[in-house]
């Protein structure tokens, strides 16, 4: 059992190490173009058909223009980073050290998090837009702390849209039926899930509009 002072100490060391992890990923993001986050889950791999879709749609964020950022890992993730390298776009991955899983081998630039928390903060503070492919628990954690912090007025409007219908529709009714239906949140947070299989007019659209809006100027890439 940890006396007081080693407790004490224990947890300066802990503050320390998640100071650090925030200046790191600060420093290594900060003058990078802007990006959109593509979020999605690690246990979809190549031979399915999320990550066929999810590569295509990195594909055709990266070629309007945008840096694609994941968490680095496999799947999805690794999906979307090797679309957004094809055409020539900047890939980044924030990963995590759950799993010893390496970062996957299509990211240009990576920072490394041992704290989810942390890793969340440079995954929505360096992003324009949240994609979000289908996934789990990650995933919906990921996504209701980007509607939360739109909703709250702590970061810009930007897009969230909801990749694949067939997967997401049953979340969207839900929130609808319940979230809406009972009081929680107001009806008008219900049109911030925009829900597509559309990787090539729809969510260009919504993110050059997110663009426009922000008065940024980006560089299409030809695919």
């Amino acid at each position: 059992m940890l006396s007081g002072r080693d407790s004490r100490t224990e947890e300066f060391l802990r503050v320390l190490r998640i100071s650090g992890e925030f200046i790191r990923g600060f420093r290594a993001l900060h003058f990078l173009p802007p990006c959109v986050t593509l979020f999605g889950s690690a246990r979809f791999g190549e031979g399915h058909e999320h990550y066929a879709s999810t590569r295509r749609l990195a594909g055709r964020i990266g070629s309007d223009g945008w840096g694609v950022m994941t968490g680095g890992g496999p799947g999805l993730m690794e999906a979307a980073n090797r679309g957004a390298r094809e055409v020539g776009a900047l890939s980044v991955g924030a990963t995590i050290d759950v799993n010893r899983e390496p970062a996957n081998p299509y990211c240009d630039h990576t920072v490394p998090f041992h704290y989810f928390f942390a890793r969340k903060v440079i995954l929505v503070k360096y992003s324009y837009g949240f994609v979000h492919a289908p996934g789990g628990f990650g995933t919906l954690d990921e996504l209701t702390e980007a509607l939360t912090l739109v909703q709250t007025g702590k970061i810009a409007e930007f897009p969230t849209i909801l990749f694949g219908t067939r997967y997401w529709q049953g979340f969207r009714d839900w929130v609808a039926d319940r979230l809406v239906g009972e009081g929680a949140i107001h009806p008008d947070d219900l049109d911030r899930l925009v829900i597509t299989d559309d990787d090539d007019e729809q969510v260009s659209e919504i993110l050059r509009g997110a663009a426009a809006h922000l008065g940024l100027e980006l560089s299409p890439r030809a695919l």
